[in-house]
């Protein structure tokens, strides 16, 4: 395992330059990238803690944030910023709470209340077992247009979407936000197939304003499924197998043809893929799982 020195300097060097001023710039900024991009297919927080004995909750009101220079917010994203709750936990991943995912993305409620949200990222291989990575879009409020690995969302505060039991809520979240992002139906992806093989827990700062502290659920499945990107959300979609991906990482430490890396990604190709790589070829995934332990990169 790194260490936590050594993870934090890789990030600073793995952060995509601050997105351009319209996206039509930010979209110019990719075409030099190594893949074809895909073909086209009032803002208040609410913040309520969890009683602890009892499973209720009470309102907590709060002034809504400064719109301040976010009017240039695409439309769909700053939607989602704002409609969207994310889950509020400890650092044992107990549930204390819930907020916007706006609030819940800004560095400065980060570093200043410790917001630390649940999050999952999904690993979806073939048949073949190659990797479907995707590029977000342009537009993404955070890290827009790196590349990362198939879905990277998180679960909402909501009744189908905090069962505990076997991470169900977190894979009821990954089905969902793979048919929202991705386009696969969730008859393609049984919730049942997904698997939980570890969680981490990590900081990366986006820009100057926006970053991510996640406790993260790393979900694998080995499905073949028919995909229509959302262009809201996916700039570009890619299979790969292990030596393409480790081309990819070449590129990306030499900053080679624009290729960026998300930062949680690369901590878990760092630590754990490629040798979870092998139990995805050798059907052992079950046996390789984790969910006690939570990684702190």
């Amino acid at each position: 395992m790194a260490s936590f020195a050594s993870n934090v300097a890789r990030l600073q060097n793995l952060l995509p330059a601050p997105p351009c001023c319209s996206s039509s710039a930010a979209a110019a900024a990719v075409k030099s990238l190594i893949f074809k991009p895909i073909s086209a297919a009032a803002p208040g927080r609410r913040l309520r803690a969890l009683s602890v004995s009892s499973s209720s909750h009470s309102s907590v009101s709060a002034a809504p944030p400064s719109v301040g220079d976010d009017s240039g917010m695409d439309a769909v994203q700053r939607r989602l910023m704002f409609e969207d709750e994310c889950i509020l936990v400890d650092e044992n991943d107990r549930v204390i709470g819930h907020d916007t995912k706006y609030n819940c993305h800004l560095m400065e409620k980060i570093e200043s209340e410790n917001l630390l949200h649940r999050a999952f990222s999904v690993f979806l291989f073939n048949s073949k077992h190659e990797l479907l990575l995707q590029q977000r879009s342009a537009t993404k409020v955070t890290f827009p247009l790196v590349w990362t690995n198939t879905c990277c969302s998180h679960p909402l505060f909501r009744d189908s979407e905090l069962i505990e039991d076997d991470a169900l809520g977190v894979r009821n979240a990954a089905q969902r936000k793979l048919l929202d992002e991705l386009g696969i139906p969730g008859e393609d992806l049984p919730v049942d197939q997904f698997i939980p093989l570890g969680r981490i827990l990590y900081k990366a700062p986006s820009d100057g304003k926006w970053g991510e502290h996640e406790l993260d659920y790393l979900l694998f499945i080995v499905r073949d499924v028919a995909m229509q990107p959302n262009p809201d959300e996916v700039n570009n979609v890619k299979y790969v197998d292990r030596e393409e991906l480790r081309e990819i990482l070449r590129k990306a430490d030499a900053g080679e043809d624009g290729v960026v890396l998300s930062p949680w990604f690369r901590l878990v190709v760092d630590n754990f893929l490629f040798e979870w790589w092998d139990h995805v070829k050798n059907g052992t995934l079950r046996g390789a799982a984790d969910m006690k332990t939570i990684h702190k990169l």
